[in-house]
């Protein structure tokens, strides 16, 4: 990475703005390039510690871009990963407050909560499966803060992995009562079908791209710790919400998650 701290601050106030103002910015690729990807984790960064400052608290990390049909729909062909505030949980039968988002979509996934520190160089699948405490459904609620969705990996890297909120289900499921690569998902509107899919699309398996989030941020010096929230990542397609939105995602062998949007 060689570009200043002023050009790396420009690209996190351009963001700043745009969610403070609730208007949707240029995409930030024109400051950092469409290829650095460690100057958008830098971008990131600035915009975490703000958050850190103005009292917001990390509750765990989300990954991006799991899913192969995710990928190419954003036109991007690698993972990201961003993190979790506890200010962006919302809980089952919570309306929604559409006009606080931006652009939002709404895709089903696998939450993993941690019960062990997962430190170390060389992590294993193993070392994962015995740090996991339990599993739940959950629906993530994305949201760009760049205009009409624009987006290239390192627009979506800067903007915290295009994050918004998360809906968690509420019956905890150990990992040996259900297998995550097979897991079938089908989530709903109003009762219609509007996205399909399974483990299998997340990385080959949630475990997998759990593991890869697991290295990752450990190599960062910032290790994943016992009661941290790991958003696996997308089991379909992403769908978008509109006001008055509800819908329904289940998971084989974790049950159910629901989501519902104010009509304005």
């Amino acid at each position: 990475m060689s570009l200043s701290p002023e050009i790396l601050t420009a690209a996190a106030d351009r963001l700043a703005a745009a969610a403070a103002n609730r208007v949707p910015c240029p995409p930030v690729r024109d400051l950092i390039g469409t290829d650095d990807t460690a100057a958008a984790y830098a971008v990131q960064e600035i915009t975490t510690a703000r958050a850190l400052a103005a009292g917001r608290r990390i509750v765990g990390r989300k990954i991006g871009l799991t899913s192969i049909a995710v990928q190419r729909q954003l036109g991007v062909d690698q993972p990201d990963y961003g993190a979790l505030f506890a200010d962006m949980a919302r809980g089952e039968g919570e309306e929604i407050a559409f006009a606080d988002l931006m652009q939002p979509k709404i895709e089903a996934e696998i939450a993993f909560v941690l019960g062990r520190d997962l430190a170390g160089d060389d992590l294993t699948v193993v070392d994962l499966m015995r740090a996991i405490d339990f599993a739940l459904p959950a629906l993530e609620i994305v949201g760009s803060r760049i205009a009409n969705w624009d987006i290239r990996l390192t627009d979506t890297i800067a903007d915290n992995a295009s994050s918004s909120l998360y809906v968690l289900g509420s019956r905890p499921r150990r990992l040996g009562e259900f297998e995550p690569r097979l897991a079938a998902m089908a989530m709903t509107r109003a009762g219609e079908t509007v996205s399909q899919g399974s483990g299998a699309a997340c990385m080959g398996s949630p475990l997998n791209a759990a593991l890869w989030l697991a290295r990752v941020m450990a190599r960062m010096a910032t290790p994943l710790r016992a009661g941290d929230l790991i958003l696996s990542g997308a089991l379909g397609p992403m769908v978008p919400v509109q006001p008055g939105d509800c819908f329904d995602a289940t998971i084989d062998g974790l049950g159910s998650v629901r989501a519902e949007f104010s009509g304005v």
